[in-house]
C-alpha cells in the first residue's frame, strides 16, 4: 500500500508542478504552446462566455459543487488512511536454522498486553506494535491503579512483560513508547 501511495502522490505532484509551472510561465510572458487553454498572460481562467455558459441549467452548479465534493472527500479519507499508524501485521522471527518464522502481530500485542494487566498496579493495558517485521516497536498505554507507584509498574513492564515479548519472539530489541495514566475517582458520599 505504501509503495501505491508514493507512485500515486508522485505522478499527482509532477502533474501539479507542471500545471503550475505552465501557468506561472505564461503569466510572465512566456509564449504559449498551441494546445494550452489560454493564449497569454492577459487570459482568464473563466472568461464570461465559459461562466454564464451553463446558468439557465439548473442541474450545472449543484452537479459541480456534488463532483467538487466528492474529490475533496476522497482527497481526505485519502490523507487519513496514508497519516494513520498502521498495526503491524506480522513479525519475523528468527529460528536460528538460517529460516524464518512469521509470527501474528496481534498475537504478540495480545500476550503483552495480557502480561501488562497481570502486573501489580495495572489495572489495565493496550498495546500497539507498529514498526517494520524486523524491527517492531510498541507503544503501550497503563491505566494505573491510584496506590501504583509508576517507577515499579514501569520497571516491571521493562523486566518482565517487554523482555518475555522479545525473547519469545527472538528479537535483538523491542524499543517501546509507554504512557501511565492514574485511574480517575468519583467523589463517593458519605452518609
Amino acid at each position: 500500500m505504501s509503495t501505491v501511495n508514493r507512485v500515486l502522490l508522485g505522478l499527482l505532484g509532477l502533474v501539479l508542478v507542471v500545471l503550475g509551472g505552465s501557468v506561472l510561465a505564461v503569466g510572465l510572458g512566456a509564449p504559449a504552446p498551441s494546445w494550452w487553454i489560454h493564449h497569454g498572460r492577459d487570459d482568464v481562467l473563466l472568461g464570461t462566455a465559459e461562466r454564464t455558459r451553463w446558468r439557465d441549467s439548473g442541474w450545472w452548479w449543484p452537479a459541480v459543487i456534488a463532483v467538487l465534493a466528492v474529490l475533496l472527500l476522497l482527497a481526505l479519507w485519502w490523507l487519513a488512511a496514508v497519516l494513520r499508524r498502521r498495526r503491524l501485521s506480522e513479525i519475523l522471527v528468527d529460528t536460528g536454522d538460517g529460516e524464518g518464522a512469521q509470527l501474528r502481530g496481534r498475537a504478540l500485542e495480545d500476550a503483552l498486553e495480557a502480561e501488562a494487566a497481570g502486573l501489580d498496579g495495572v489495572s489495565r493495558a493496550h498495546v500497539h506494535l507498529t514498526g517494520r517485521r524486523t524491527a517492531p516497536k510498541a507503544r503501550v498505554r497503563l491505566l494505573l491503579e491510584p496506590d501504583a507507584d509508576p517507577g515499579a509498574v514501569l520497571r516491571d513492564l521493562t523486566d518482565q512483560a517487554l523482555a518475555h515479548a522479545r525473547e519469545s519472539a527472538g528479537l535483538a530489541s523491542l524499543p517501546a513508547k509507554v504512557r501511565l495514566r492514574g485511574v480517575k475517582h468519583g467523589a463517593e458520599r458519605v452518609s
